[in-house]
Formats: C-alpha cells, structure tokens, sequence
C-alpha cells in the first residue's frame, strides 16, 4: 500500500505536479478511530494505512481511474446515507445477476464516482473493492482484490504507460492527470496528452 502510493506520489510530482498538490495530508488516527466507532465498522487495515498516507482530496480531482478517493468524513457521510436511503428502496434486498442488494451494512466507501460508491465489501477478508452504484445493485463482477492491487495497478499504468481496466492516464493542456477511456484524445475540446512514463 505505502509502496503503491508512494509511486504514485512520485510520479504525480514529476509529471502532474498540480494533481500531486489536491492529495490531501494524512488522517488524523484519532478521526478514524472515531469514524469506525460511529459506523460499528472495524476499516481494513489497508484503507487505514491509505488515509494516513492522504484524506481523500483536498478538491475534486482526476487522480485516480475509477473514483475520487473520500477523506473519512465522507466515508462516513456516504456510509450514512446509503444506510438511511436502503430502507425506503428495498435496498438490503438481494437482486440483480449476482443476487447482490443496492446496499449491505457490510460495505465500507473508499471512493465517489459521481454517485457510485467504490466500496470494501467486509463480508470477505481481505476485503474486495467492487461498486454500490446509485441505481442499480451491488457488483462484484470486476472487483478488485484489494485496495493494494487496485493502487499499485494504478502506480503501474502511470510507470509503464499501461492501463487499469478500460482506462488510460492522459495529461491535459494545464498539466494534470486525466483518466479517459483509452484511445480518448480530446476532453471539452482540449486535447489530451497520453501520459508519459516513468
């Protein structure tokens, strides 16, 4: 984990210096302590080691391919907010091809995709990171078996000019890290730059 993101950091601050500077500091132990107290979650120790290294994003950015990393804040308030939602829509239901339900007590946010939780599901040790999205059930089709595998593909992409899954790290006309669906080329008429290896 501190690996994967420190080569991330690295590349970042070589490259998107601008991205580089959105990662915010780290935790405070004593917020996480608190946060798994107030939800009755024990977090992975991996999440943990993730939000001493950066609390989320001190604004939204483009850092990683598949969801902006939440500080433990808005884990929480995610968390929250499913909980109190997943009542009222049948949510702890299981459903779909899976027969996974819109939300289970046991998922844990790591990241916002505009709505879509990328999530640890706790039912397994180690966690898995799949996705709650907002309208649809749970998956785990795809799911990565860590947050460790998940950043230190991401690191690797970034390194060796590879991609995580369907998306590819590009640089846009101001600097910063964009990730698009590969073979993308422009984002609102500006064009994107692959990103250059380590």
């Amino acid at each position: 984990m501190t690996d994967a993101w420190a080569r991330i950091e690295d590349w970042m601050a070589a490259h998107a210096p601008a991205s580089a500077a959105v990662l915010a500091p780290p935790a405070d132990p004593d917020a996480i302590a608190a946060a798994e107290a107030a939800l009755g979650l024990a977090f992975p120790n991996e999440l943990t080691q993730s939000l001493r290294r950066h609390d989320g994003l001190t604004e939204w950015a483009n850092v990683l391919p598949e969801a902006r990393p939440l500080a433990v804040a808005g884990i929480v308030e995610s968390y929250r907010e499913r909980m109190d939602v997943a009542p009222d829509v049948d949510g702890f239901t299981p459903a779909g091809p899976e027969n996974e339900p819109w939300w289970h007590p046991r998922w844990l946010p790591f990241g916002d995709a505009e709505g879509d939780l990328q999530v640890f599901d706790l039912r397994r040790e180690p966690a898995r990171l799949g996705w709650a999205p907002h309208d649809n059930p749970g998956t785990f089709a795809d799911a990565w078996p860590s947050l460790t595998a998940y950043l230190t593909a991401v690191a690797d992409a970034l390194d060796a000019g590879g991609t995580v899954g369907a998306w590819s790290p590009f640089l846009r006309p101001d600097g910063t890290l964009w990730w698009d669906l590969t073979g993308a080329t422009t984002l609102n008429d500006e064009p994107l730059e692959p990103a250059p290896p380590k």
